[in-house]
C-alpha cells in the first residue's frame, strides 16, 4: 500500500508537546490534537524531563480519543501507526513509543518510527500538498539548526549544523537574560518588534562552511547587560532583543544562501521547525528565496512539534525505508 492510500495515526512526545493526529495519504490532516505543557514547566524556566514524561503518559489516552473522534474514524480504519523515535528527551520518547507499540499490538496494525527532525520537513508538505523532493531544508528548533538536502523520500543528507547552541535554545537563553520568562522564543519575538537593533548592535556569528554557532552571541548579550547594569531600561531590553534576533536570523540565512548557491538546479526550499514561527525569519527568508526557488514554510501550528508531521513522514517511511546510516534514516 502506497502512502497515497494510507490512513496513518501519529504520536508525538519528544519534548513538551503531547500530540496525536490522523493523516490521510501522507498529505491531508484529518485531525491534529496538541497539548502544550508550557504552564507545567513555566515556574522552572525550562522543560523538566520527568514531569514532561509523566504528563505525556497521563494525557495520551484522552488525546488519542479526541484525534480519532476529530477524524471520524475508528481503530479498524487505521492502516499504520507512526511514532517519534528521536531525537528528544529519552523518557518522553519512551512514553510515546510504548503507547505506539501497545496500540499496534492491540489493533493488529504496523508501527513505524520517525526521525523527529525529518518530521518537520513533512510539515511543509502538509502545508503545500504538491511539494515533492528534491529540496533544500533548514530545520530550526529548540535543539537543532540543521541544513539538509532531501533528494527523495527517505534520503536526507545533513550538510550543515550547529556546533553548540541551536537557534531556538539561543532565543530561550537570551529571553531568560532579558527577564522574559518561559517559553522565551515567542516573548523575544514580540519584544523585538518594539526595539531597534541599531541602538544596541550585537555581533553576527560566522563560521566557515555551513556550520552554525550561537554560544558567542549569547555571551555577547550577557556582557552587554552586565555593562548596562542597573541602568538598563525597558527600551534597552527591546533593542537588545531586536539585535539578538537580527544576529540569529542573519546567521541562519547567510548559510541558507550559501547552501542555495551550492545546490545546482534548486527549485524547492523548506524552512521548518519551531523557530520557523519567528516573524523576522519568515519575512527575511521570503525575501532571500524570492525569484530563486519556491519557498514553503509550515503554518504556525505545524511549525511547533505536532503529530500530523509524524504521521505524514511515517506514511512514506513505511513504504520507503532509508539507509541504515542513522544520520540519513527516518
Amino acid at each position: 500500500m502506497g502512502p497515497e492510500m494510507t490512513l496513518t495515526l501519529g504520536i508525538e512526545t519528544s519534548c513538551d508537546e503531547t500530540s496525536v493526529a490522523v493523516v490521510e495519504g501522507g498529505r491531508r490532516v484529518l485531525s491534529n490534537v496538541i497539548h502544550s505543557q508550557v504552564d507545567l514547566h513555566r515556574e522552572f524556566g525550562g522543560v523538566v524531563p520527568e514531569l514532561a514524561a509523566r504528563d505525556h503518559l497521563e494525557r495520551l489516552p484522552h488525546l488519542l480519543e479526541l484525534a480519532l473522534d476529530g477524524a471520524h474514524v475508528q481503530p479498524p480504519d487505521i492502516d499504520l501507526l507512526a511514532v517519534t523515535r528521536g531525537p528528544g528527551l529519552v523518557g518522553c520518547l519512551l512514553v510515546g513509543v510504548g503507547v505506539g507499540e501497545g496500540l499496534a499490538a492491540a489493533w493488529g496494525k504496523p508501527l513505524t518510527g520517525v526521525n523527529h527532525l525529518w518530521g518537520h520537513i513533512y510539515a511543509a508538505m502538509l502545508t503545500r500538498p504538491d511539494l515533492e523532493p528534491p529540496l533544500l531544508g533548514l530545520v530550526v528548533s529548540g535543539a537543532h539548526s540543521d541544513l539538509v538536502r532531501m533528494s527523495e523520500h527517505g534520503r536526507f543528507e545533513v550538510i550543515g549544523r550547529t556546533r553548540d547552541d541551536a537557534a531556538g535554545e539561543a532565543f530561550d537563553k537570551a529571553a531568560r537574560m532579558l527577564g522574559l520568562g518561559f517559553p522565551g522564543g515567542p516573548a523575544l519575538d514580540r519584544l523585538a518588534r518594539t526595539g531597534s537593533p541599531k541602538r544596541q548592535p550585537l555581533p553576527r556569528p560566522s563560521l566557515p562552511g555551513l556550520e552554525y554557532s550561537f554560544s558567542g552571541l549569547k555571551t555577547a548579550l550577557l556582557y552587554r547587560l552586565r555593562d548596562l547594569g542597573l541602568g538598563v531600561t525597558d527600551q534597552d531590553r527591546a533593542d537588545l532583543a531586536a539585535a539578538f534576533e537580527q544576529s540569529v536570523v542573519d546567521s541562519l540565512l547567510e548559510k541558507l544562501d550559501r547552501a542555495m548557491r551550492e545546490s545546482p538546479n534548486l527549485t524547492e526550499v523548506v524552512v521548518a521547525g519551531g523557530v520557523a514561527a519567528n516573524s523576522l525569519l519568515r519575512r527575511r527568508t521570503a525575501e532571500l528565496v524570492e525569484g530563486r526557488a519556491r519557498l514553503t514554510m509550515p503554518s504556525l501550528e505545524l511549525c511547533t512539534d505536532n503529530a500530523a508531521m509524524i504521521a505524514a513522514a511515517g506514511s512514506y517511511a513505511a513504504v520507503r525505508p532509508a539507509e541504515v546510516d542513522p544520520s540519513l534514516s527516518w
